[in-house]
């Protein structure tokens, strides 16, 4: 079917919301209406062909008393779905009473097969047939959706000679038309239009980085294809038939079982009717209605292809609330087992959800077969980079990375979605690479192949055309290295995050003045003995600032034993909290004693060796909160974590250590980093012809001024 006729059919549409709803409905609920009657049209358009036969068949079942007849009939009518009404929409729009026109209309619906009555409930379709009736205008909207000016049947209209007329609606094309009448309606309500669908243009393409690479190793077999967040279900059709066409173009024979879950209801209304029309199997029945995160609708089942484009940005918090709580979750979607960490977590913060619908597809990968599994998904540039080493974004880009999953990353142009200009990235990630791939990464910088529409659809000012498509799928398959194509090994993309400790040194003031302010404190914390037993330490050290707490603390004990008191971690605690005084001229503050020959020293990690009442032991220092600091360190770094620290870190302040227990591995994937390309700065012969021709064209111009005067 030619663009105009799809154009035609939109606007035509489009325009029976204005010919019949205003004045009845405000613009934000014309889609109430047009929505579900285009479905309905859609539907009745299939079953015109063996409408008599199935009204036959039924009268036969019924005078042979059979109960459950659902299945015959839609036998009869070569569809999963029928309808046993004796109407059909062309009957209905003749009716001249209104509550005639009502009773025959609610017949009509009532007589569609159960598949279709959900289809009807997800509408809420039923809600709006008194508002049409009161205002006389059902019998109009019916009239103009049967117009002989449009077919919304796939069958073509015939002329009198037999040619065609006006040519028939593919399912592809039809979802095209449901998918245009959502975004225009979206834009009306200011709604994201792109929360719904995916321009088919970038379906298309991720279709083909699905397919094309495995196109030969397609066999005669049954595949899954499946979509967490499917929407009107465009992105399984197109998926559906480029793996047909493929699979032809081998000589190989196929069945396809595509299965989706979608939370809006409105969309799951048109996407099961889409697949009920396709007729495949009973394709209806795998469309599961819900939040794919906190209900997953297949959560035994594993597919062969996965391809998705999830809501970025948008909040999970009340699916996090009802699979338990961050603290709580686990869902063995989200919690892995990975690198000996039985709890290995994936969750990301709570504001954007988009890497979960991912998370979710990884568990649904087969792994006993060929092909393994072949996941393609849309995701903003945060999935890049967001969360730190260890929190739940850094770790699924850990997850998979660190199994050699993922394949590629395309980078899109901007402006390629109807509801944001932002750049978007495509994920490619399968369980079975290619020999030569893996180990490796690649990354495709694809933003500059677009061409530009002549009329901007919301933010879509782009596309990308057959020709482009081709172009960014041979690029993948080749996998070689150019100015859009950058592959790297796995581990380029990780680094170790080291927490950085220096020592805690601490002096005590003993002057008269400030024995004051420790009897206040120690008042404060009920401990006024604590205040009598530093009184006479302070006396020892001649009411001095004494620099080595540890010395100060070892006095101290001593005296506590001499008056009968002890010295408990708790009124350390009050001395070290309230009563020392952070000072970097001070000695380090010791935190652990390890007995000789128990503990090796290294420096690196806090272990250092020292003597003590002249015997040598390895201490750990206590460490100052205030001088903690992070080092990002890469995997690949040349000397490994070791040459880092000794070159970047002790060469600046010599007393600092890592702390192993906090250091953790993370993933990030800077795309600018890889393609950056700065602006070739100009010449200075340049600059200074510039600035010698405006001097001279000054010079001009002050000579005319003067002259003229």
């Amino acid at each position: 079917m030619n663009n105009q006729t799809y154009n035609q059919i939109v606007s035509f549409i489009w325009s029976i919301a204005d010919d019949c709803l205003r004045d009845v409905y405000v613009r934000g609920k014309y889609r109430d209406v047009i929505l579900p009657m285009t479905v309905i049209r859609r539907l009745d358009a299939v079953l015109e062909p063996t409408k008599d036969a199935v009204l036959q068949m039924k009268k036969s079942l019924d005078e042979a008393g059979v109960i459950n007849q659902t299945d015959a009939l839609c036998s009869v009518a070569g569809q999963s779905f029928c309808n046993t009404s004796p109407f059909t929409l062309k009957d209905l729009k003749s009716r001249a009473k209104q509550q005639q026109l009502k009773a025959d209309f609610i017949a009509y619906l009532d007589g569609f097969s159960p598949n279709v009555q959900e289809i009807l409930e997800k509408f809420k379709f039923r809600n709006q047939i008194d508002t049409m009736i009161e205002a006389d205008i059902l019998g109009a909207v019916i009239e103009k959706f049967v117009s002989p000016t449009i077919n919304l049947s796939p069958k073509p209209v015939l002329d009198d000679n037999g040619d065609v007329k006006i040519p028939g609606l593919d399912n592809h094309t039809m979802g095209v038309i449901f998918e245009e009448l959502i975004r225009r309606f979206n834009e009306e309500n200011n709604e994201e239009a792109g929360e719904h669908f995916t321009p088919r243009d970038v379906v298309e393409l991720m279709a083909d980085i699905t397919f094309l690479p495995i196109a030969d190793k397609i066999k005669n077999a049954p595949y899954l294809v499946y979509d967490g967040a499917c929407g009107t279900g465009g992105m399984l059709t197109i998926a559906d038939e480029r793996l047909h066409q493929l699979a032809r173009e081998h000589d190989k024979e196929i069945n396809t079982y595509l299965y989706g879950q979608e939370i809006n209801p409105e969309t799951y209304a048109i996407t099961k009717a889409d697949l009920l029309i396709k007729g495949e199997s009973l394709q209806d029945d795998n469309v599961a209605f819900g939040s794919t995160l906190s209900n997953d609708g297949y959560p035994t089942l594993n597919f062969d292809f996965m391809l998705s484009n999830p809501p970025y940005g948008k909040s999970w918090k009340t699916d996090l609330e009802r699979l338990g709580g961050k603290s709580d979750i686990s869902d063995p979607r989200f919690i892995v087992t990975h690198n000996g960490d039985p709890d290995f977590k994936m969750i990301p913060r709570s504001s954007d959800g988009q890497m979960l619908f991912l998370a979710n597809k990884l568990s649904k990968m087969k792994h006993d077969t060929e092909l393994g599994s072949r996941i393609v998904e849309v995701h903003n540039g945060s999935s890049l980079f967001t969360g730190d080493a260890g929190q739940g974004e850094s770790n699924l880009r850990r997850y998979i990375i660190e199994n050699d999953w993922l394949e590629a990353i395309i980078a899109l142009p901007e402006n390629m979605f109807y509801n944001t200009g932002i750049a978007t990235f495509i994920w490619v990630v399968t369980n079975r690479k290619a020999v030569h791939r893996r180990g490796k990464v690649q990354l495709i910088n694809a933003t500059s192949y677009k061409n530009p529409l002549r009329k901007n659809l919301g933010n879509k000012n782009c596309e990308l055309t057959p020709e482009l498509r081709k172009v960014i799928s041979d690029i993948l398959i080749k996998f070689e290295k150019n100015e859009v194509s950058m592959i790297y090994d796995n581990q380029e993309f990780g680094y170790h995050k080291l927490t950085v400790e220096r020592p805690l040194r601490l002096s005590i003031d003993l002057t008269g003045e400030n024995l004051e302010m420790i009897e206040k404190v120690c008042e404060e914390q009920n401990d006024l003995t604590l205040a009598k037993i530093i009184k006479k330490l302070a006396e020892r050290y001649n009411y001095t600032i004494v620099t080595d707490f540890n010395e100060f603390i070892l006095e101290l004990n001593n005296i506590a034993k001499e008056i009968g008191e002890k010295l408990p971690a708790k009124r350390v605690n009050i001395i070290k909290n309230y009563i020392a005084q952070v000072d970097e001229n001070a000695e380090k503050v010791i935190k652990k004693i390890h007995k000789p020959g128990k503990v090796e020293a290294n420096p690196l990690y806090g272990l250092y060796n020292t003597v003590i009442d002249g015997k040598n032991y390895v201490v750990e220092y206590e460490p100052d909160s205030n001088l903690r600091d992070s080092e990002q360190i890469p995997l690949l770094h040349d000397g490994g974590i070791e040459k880092f620290f000794y070159d970047e870190v002790l060469t600046f302040t010599s007393d600092a250590w890592i702390d192993e227990s906090k250091t953790q591995i993370g993933y990030e994937i800077n795309f600018n980093k890889y393609f950056y390309k700065p602006v070739q700065l100009r010449t200075l012969d340049d600059i200074a012809a510039e600035i010698k021709s405006l001097e001279e064209q000054t010079e001009n111009l002050l000579q005319e001024i003067i002259g003229g005067m």
